[in-house]
């Protein structure tokens, strides 16, 4: 892919898990040339822990 060739890539993503997905993205990119890739988030998933609540009590 000539278009990513010694280029700088940014990826965005909307909500990011485990990260394989935007580590496969950013490991193809640069197999194809590009120069460096970063990868933009809004948001991470967590995984909730058992017996917790998800509204803040005080």
């Amino acid at each position: 892919m000539q278009c990513v060739r010694d280029k700088r890539v940014v990826v965005v993503d909307d909500v990011i898990t485990t990260g394989a997905t935007a580590e496969a993205c950013a490991r193809a990119l640069k197999r194809a040339g590009a120069k460096r890739v970063d990868v933009l988030t809004l948001a991470r998933a967590v995984e909730r822990r058992r017996g917790s609540s998800s509204l803040a009590t005080s």
